[in-house]
């Protein structure tokens, strides 16, 4: 995206009703299955003779597809002088940015038993007008140049044992209070927000950085990498791919008598779309269940579902014109962080997601709430369940509930009897809403006093309020100590975690325990949210048409 459109600029009315598409979240698959040939004139059937020829045959396929994959490693990563220029040529196409602008230092993942760690990368679906194919794409000459919103921010988390997707959409009209953040380019500081604003204003904020910055503060969760695409973007890779079959229920013409609408037209039943077709699609508002930003949210997942289902049959990855062409289109359109800076860290990348099944990718939008007055039509994270949510992935539990390889961490340094333990409690059970429960450090100090840890103290410094409650230790030698701490308490294991910010072992007791008795933990918190509209990877839907948009 062309920097000048997103610094500095004076902000622009707020609230269009069909904002871009967005982050087109690639799939790269392996090798489609071969079809079984059949076999020749005068052959025998299954356990004759020809059983080897046909062996052959697929190995001869198999062979095949590896030269073909031989030979584009070759062109794209480059041992000749002209794979090294096309290498240069592809790595200068690609647009870099700043991973984070905010204050805030995000934490560092925690590895599982096996040394593996999570893999969380924002995808973001930038507006800009900043360039005549995006202004021809965009329409609504009065934001031609005006600064570039996030209208599309999808959060992909890879597990840590690669076995499984998750993936959590923000509303655009999520209302958010923003974090300060620093434009690298012009040096402008943007205070933090005191009122909340539209979610899709942290582009124009000092650019992706800012974006990340506002769902680590949101949601606590460590953010790796992001992703940006425009709406030329979208539509190149759409073109690159060949077409990714979408489904509607009923015939659907997304325009109203006042000119809003994406313009998509398409009748009942299964459209490969591309091009300009593709993006309508991922902008549609008008036209799709309720008319508003979740059903465009629903048909933005779909989208990206039959987009992976795509390019994991392998059909378009064995032409070498059809790959370089997906290359350059990818290369061309995204904006990503410094840390993908090359096509070789795009393609690890990549190879990285690949190893999740597609029937273990699973698309959520966050669970909201309607705001009321003047913030009707907006939406605020809903209390609780989105909460549950952020604390799935933070915690690296599939949404999709089936069980992940994960294991418990293996603790070296043993713990010590609870009567040599020392532990500071602190009441962190503040939220935005309410003041932290009275008492809730001391009532917590004596239920650890009751089993045996008599070195409990009360930390009475006013702390920042925590959604959950967790066990802080600094160092790996009191780790089996905290989790000691935790099991007296029944708080699983999963709420210990290693932070620099302590010196010895705190319990930040959350707003999940702010009332009398044993800590709450419940089995249920294992599950997504209904709220949060999971879908499925391999699951083929068909989106909702409103009535009034059908012809």
């Amino acid at each position: 995206m062309g920097r000048n459109s997103t610094r500095g600029a004076e902000s622009r009315p707020r609230g269009r009703h069909d904002g871009p598409a967005g982050g087109d979240a690639g799939g790269h698959g392996g090798h489609g299955r071969s079809r079984r040939s059949a076999p020749a004139a005068g052959g025998q059937g299954p356990g004759g003779p020809n059983r080897r020829s046909r062996r052959a045959a697929k190995g001869g396929k198999r062979r095949v597809l590896r030269w073909v994959a031989s030979v584009l490693a070759l062109l794209i990563l480059g041992t000749g002088a002209a794979g090294y220029l096309y290498y240069r040529h592809l790595n200068g196409n690609i647009k870099k940015e700043d991973l984070t602008l905010g204050d805030k230092k995000m934490a560092d993942h925690k590895a599982n038993a096996a040394g593996q760690t999570p893999l969380n990368i924002l995808l973001i679906g930038s507006d800009a007008r900043d360039t005549k194919a995006n202004q021809k794409l965009g329409g609504a000459k009065e934001n031609f140049g005006g600064p570039a919103l996030a209208d599309v921010q999808m959060l992909l988390h890879l597990s840590a044992d690669r076995s499984n997707i998750s993936v959590v959409s923000m509303p655009r009209d999520t209302m958010l209070k923003m974090p300060k953040c620093t434009d690298p380019d012009s040096g402008k500081v943007f205070p933090a927000s005191t009122v909340p604003v539209q979610t899709n204003e942290s582009l124009e904020r000092g650019g992706p950085g800012c974006t990340v910055a506002a769902w680590y503060e949101l949601t606590g969760i460590t953010i790796d990498h992001f992703m940006m695409i425009d709406f030329s973007g979208v539509v190149s890779m759409a073109d690159a791919v060949g077409g990714v079959p979408v489904c509607v229920d009923a015939n659907v013409y997304s325009h109203t008598r006042d000119g809003k609408g994406s313009g998509l037209k398409l009748e009942k039943g299964t459209t490969s779309v591309k091009g300009k077709q593709a993006l309508q699609w991922l902008r549609t508002r008008y036209g799709f269940e309720d008319n508003t930003d979740l059903g465009r949210t629903k048909a933005q997942h779909q989208y990206l579902n039959s987009m992976v289902r795509e390019l994991r049959k392998g059909t378009k990855l064995t032409d070498p014109g059809k790959l370089t062409g997906l290359a350059e289109a990818a290369t061309t359109a995204l904006t990503v962080d410094k840390g993908l800076d090359s096509v070789k860290k795009l393609y690890d990348l990549a190879s990285e997601l690949q190893k999740a099944p597609t029937d273990r990718i699973t698309m959520t939008t966050m669970p909201n709430v309607y705001g009321t007055g003047n913030l009707s039509g907006r939406v605020f994270p809903k209390p609780e369940e989105a909460e549950q949510v952020f604390r799935m992935v933070r915690e690296d539990v599939p949404l999709d509930g089936k069980a992940s390889k994960r294991k418990a961490p293996v603790v070296k340094d043993p713990a010590d009897a609870p009567a040599d333990i020392a532990v500071s409690v602190r009441n962190a059970t503040g939220t935005d809403t309410l003041g932290p429960a009275q008492g809730r450090a001391g009532t917590v100090k004596g239920l650890l006093k009751d089993s045996g840890f008599t070195r409990a103290l009360v930390d009475s410094q006013n702390v920042e309020g925590a959604a959950r409650t967790g066990v802080l230790f600094p160092s790996a030698d009191l780790e089996g100590d905290a989790q000691a701490v935790a099991k007296a308490l029944g708080i699983p294991v999963s709420q210990v975690k290693k932070s620099t910010d302590v010196s010895g072992i705190v319990l930040a007791v959350g707003a999940d325990w702010r009332e009398d008795g044993a800590y709450p933990a419940k089995a249920e918190d294992e599950k997504t949210p209904e709220s949060a509209n999971p879908l499925n990877g391999a699951e083929k839907k068909c989106m909702k048409v409103n009535p009034g948009f059908t012809f």
